[in-house]
């Protein structure tokens, strides 16, 4: 054997040849992005830090003055952070404020209403919008301060999950100070949240309540009652309240009532929503039993000959509370099968899942 034919023989014993190695590919070069565009490019794909959620109606000339005192507070908590104008419809020149303000701060967003819808429904679009971890609400008028933002953050920092505000010395006639503080200790007896000030714009809450409640009608007086029937933690804080500069309030004596009736709806809606026959049927049987024993004792009162049932109208309202008292039970009946049928929709606020 030849010496050429003992090389191919050890090379055929030792395998196929290796393909000889692909050409190398043509590698892109991005150029970098400035600093400023990197910065804005992570915002958009984390989210912010803070949101600032505003709802207004017919605020034209405080929104300038109230964007300055934002920027001057939010640049020095150096912060990734948004802020959403919701125009509830406004009828006078607000929207162009707004453009011309987002015109210079690309940091500022606008959501228009066609007409105006009310403030629970401003925040509940603005909740929907806002990407920041904490999210602080606040009214358009000046009458809410800027500079107190820090201070609510670093509440929700410490382990609350909403921080409301409590106007403690308020800049406002007596014809709104006086029904406001009747108005918070009829819903702070009725609910048991020791919250000095329901109603204050100025808020701050965790990211997690935001996206939790269900915000609609006139239940934005009431947003620490849903949260914290919901099992989140709900503190407050003394904030500064101003006196008003510009324009006039835009709620009437009417928003009371309406919140008695909105306090209602949340209590229900809170406390007795799955199990409605614990509502009702207390009541029920309360009239029930009344009426059962004024009837007894009346009763008795004939068999004994002391009286007759004829002319005796507390004999008729005895009737007429058992007659009541058993419509709720019923209505409570009616309630729990509806609920009974809506179990396998019904969702759960989960806090941790640790698996």
């Amino acid at each position: 054997m030849t010496a050429d034919q003992q090389r191919t023989q050890q090379e055929a014993g030792a395998g196929q040849v290796a393909p000889p190695p692909e050409p190398p590919r043509h590698q892109h070069h991005r150029r970098p992005r400035p600093e400023g565009q990197q910065r804005q490019h992570q915002g958009q794909q984390q989210g912010a830090d803070l949101s600032i959620v505003i709802p207004l109606y017919n605020e034209e000339e405080s929104l300038r003055e109230l964007h300055r005192e934002l920027r001057m507070t939010l640049g020095g908590m150096n912060l990734r952070h948004e802020i959403l104008f919701i125009d509830d419809g406004s009828t006078d020149r607000s929207f162009q404020v707004l453009r011309d303000i987002r015109g210079r701060d690309r940091r500022v967003r606008i959501i228009r209403f066609r007409r105006n819808y009310g403030k629970s429904a401003a925040l509940s679009v603005g909740f929907e919008k806002a990407q920041g971890a904490v999210v602080v609400t606040m009214d358009a008028d000046l009458q809410d301060d800027p500079a107190e933002i820090p201070a609510l953050r670093r509440r929700i920092l410490e382990g609350y999950d909403l921080v409301s505000g409590w106007k403690k010395v308020r800049r406002d006639p007596l014809s709104k100070t006086v029904p406001s503080r009747f108005f918070n200790f009829v819903t702070r007896v009725m609910t048991g949240i020791p919250l000095h000030d329901f109603n204050c714009g100025l808020k701050a809450y965790r990211r997690d309540v935001i996206k939790t409640i269900h915000v609609y009608g006139e239940l934005h007086r009431y947003i620490p009652v849903l949260a914290h029937w919901e099992g989140f933690r709900v503190g407050e804080l003394v904030v500064r309240h101003r006196s008003r500069r510009f324009g006039k309030t835009k709620f009437g004596m009417a928003r009371f009532w309406k919140g008695f009736l909105d306090l209602l709806t949340a209590l229900f809606t809170t406390r007795y929503v799955r199990r409605p026959l614990h509502l009702f049927g207390f009541w029920g049987m309360v009239a029930f039993v009344i009426g059962l024993v004024i009837d007894a004792w009346l009763v008795v009162e004939w068999y004994l000959g002391r009286t007759a049932l004829g002319n005796r109208p507390l004999f008729l309202l005895g009737i007429l509370l058992m007659i009541v008292g058993i419509q709720f039970i019923s209505i409570g009946l009616l309630g729990e099968l509806i609920t009974r049928g809506q179990q396998s929709r019904e969702q759960y606020v989960i806090r941790d899942y640790i698996r």
